[in-house]
């Protein structure tokens, strides 16, 4: 296993964020379409549908409602009226050339294709072709595990390694450890066996290249970045966009 020098600033500018998300309450609808999806796939019993437990943890841990989260269910085992969501992925380019994936999750792709594009337009950033910049990214298996209860990173990287994980990452609260696509849900559930508290477990994308921006330009894609995290279909943004220590404290990030 090779140990990643260091800590990964994106991926704590990133929970700061969802920090943020959470407080302005468009966490919520994020999650109950990730809860209808999980459901509408795998069945609306959580003990049979990982998924589908998954996202009910991640609700609950943003103090979602257990009304709101048993609502998302029934969409999606169609209990209630069903809204017929699909996942989608745009590609583009900020300021300064960071390559950006776009996950989404709309009920009119139409739509959402509308505002994506315009968002990138407005904030001096271009949408591209299907296929633009996913080559710089490499999918990766992604399971979060909570620091309380967990041992210090040399042991959690033996622990890691014999779960048949490639790779962990030390973040405040929470280790991330990196695997390989399909061992995604053997690594979670050896991680579970061990008794350590798993908080999510999804696939991701890591950028095999970054870019480092100055201050200005960094700003400029951080604008396009939170534009469009705020936008309710969006579910997940990457970017390889890297900040130096010096540009992260000009930022106060």
């Amino acid at each position: 296993m090779v140990r990643v020098a260091g800590h990964s600033k994106w991926a704590n500018i990133k929970h700061k964020k969802s920090k943020e998300d959470a407080r302005r309450g468009q966490l919520f609808t994020k999650l109950s379409r990730q809860i209808t999806v999980a459901a509408r796939n795998g069945g609306g019993d959580p003990s049979a549908n990982v998924q589908l437990r998954l996202a009910i943890e991640k609700a609950r841990a943003a103090n979602m409602t257990n009304e709101a989260i048993e609502r998302a269910i029934k969409r999606g085992t169609g209990e209630l009226e069903a809204v017929a969501y699909e996942t989608l992925t745009y590609e583009g380019y900020a300021p300064g050339g960071v390559a950006v994936l776009v996950q989404v999750m709309t009920d009119n792709r139409n739509r959402t294709a509308g505002d994506i594009r315009y968002i990138f337009s407005k904030h001096d950033g271009s949408l591209g072709e299907a296929g633009s910049v996913a080559w710089m990214f490499e999918a990766k298996g992604q399971v979060e595990v909570a620091r309380e209860g967990a041992p210090d990173l040399d042991e959690m990287l033996l622990v890691a390694a014999d779960a048949g994980a490639e790779d962990v990452e030390d973040e405040d609260d929470r280790y991330v450890v990196l695997s390989s696509l399909q061992d995604l849900d053997a690594v979670r559930r050896a991680l579970e066996e061990r008794g350590l508290r798993v908080l999510s477990a999804a696939p991701t994308y890591r950028p095999q290249t970054t870019v480092e921006l100055d201050e200005e330009q960094a700003r400029k894609a951080l604008k396009l970045i939170d534009a469009l995290e705020e936008h309710d279909d969006v579910q997940e943004v990457y970017t390889n966009l890297e900040l130096s220590d010096e540009v992260l404290a000009k930022l106060d990030l």
